[in-house]
């Protein structure tokens, strides 16, 4: 597989069904977007992303990245955080107050929000109120993402990774750890063979969990 990393600039198409995306990358030192597709669940305008996949080409609409993994990244730049925070993906932050958080504490932002929420209140216009609203947001996109990385990272694809999430929720990664041979039965087109890998990838006792 080849890999490719970039800021997502738009989605373009999304099927809330099976999660697949249709979306366009900035990738660093292009002038022209790349399309990727895909089993993007959890990705937002904005975003840095890293994936793996390969290059196909669509008669209609040319060549496309076809992505088999992404990793979700921290944006490194002052502008990329500034695009990150304004795409909405949290809420009561808009692309005005993302300018204004960004403006105050630069780098340091995506920290700030993280660990010392608190200091948020010196940015003008962002109460207590809004501090509260803005880390209860926070703390769930992050919850979908460790999730998705989680996932990801022992072994299962994008698009299995999605249907575990809108499955299980927040559960997602217990209950893998738990019985990863509970998919075969929960998530259509997961079989023994996937599972299996799963679990030899978490270091799960397979013998136990099957007799069981």
């Amino acid at each position: 597989m080849q890999t490719i990393s970039g800021i997502i600039e738009r989605t373009i198409y999304q099927n809330e069904e099976n999660e697949f995306v249709v979306a366009k990358l900035q990738e660093k030192g292009k002038k022209e977007l790349t399309t990727i597709v895909g089993n993007l669940a959890g990705i937002n305008p904005s975003e840095s992303l890293r994936l793996s996949g390969r290059w196909i080409h669509n008669k209609r609409f040319g060549e496309q990245f076809q992505v088999e993994r992404f990793k979700i990244t921290v944006p490194a730049t002052v502008y990329g955080i500034q695009k990150y925070l304004g795409s909405g993906l949290i809420k009561d932050i808009g692309p005005i107050m993302a300018e204004r958080i960004v403006k105050r504490f630069g780098l340091d932002t995506l920290d700030i929000i993280e660990k010392t929420p608190k200091r948020l209140s010196e940015v003008d216009g962002i109460g207590l109120k809004r501090i509260a609203m803005i880390t209860k947001a926070w703390e769930e996109q992050k919850e979908i993402k460790e999730i998705m990385i989680f996932l990801q990272g022992h072994g299962v694809s994008a698009a299995y990774s999605a249907k575990i999430y809108k499955q299980y929720g927040n559960r997602s990664i217990e209950v893998v750890k738990e019985n990863p041979y509970r998919l075969t039965h929960d998530i259509h087109g997961i079989g023994f063979i996937t599972a299996d890998g799963i679990a030899q990838n978490l270091g799960i006792n397979t013998n136990s969990l099957i007799r069981s």
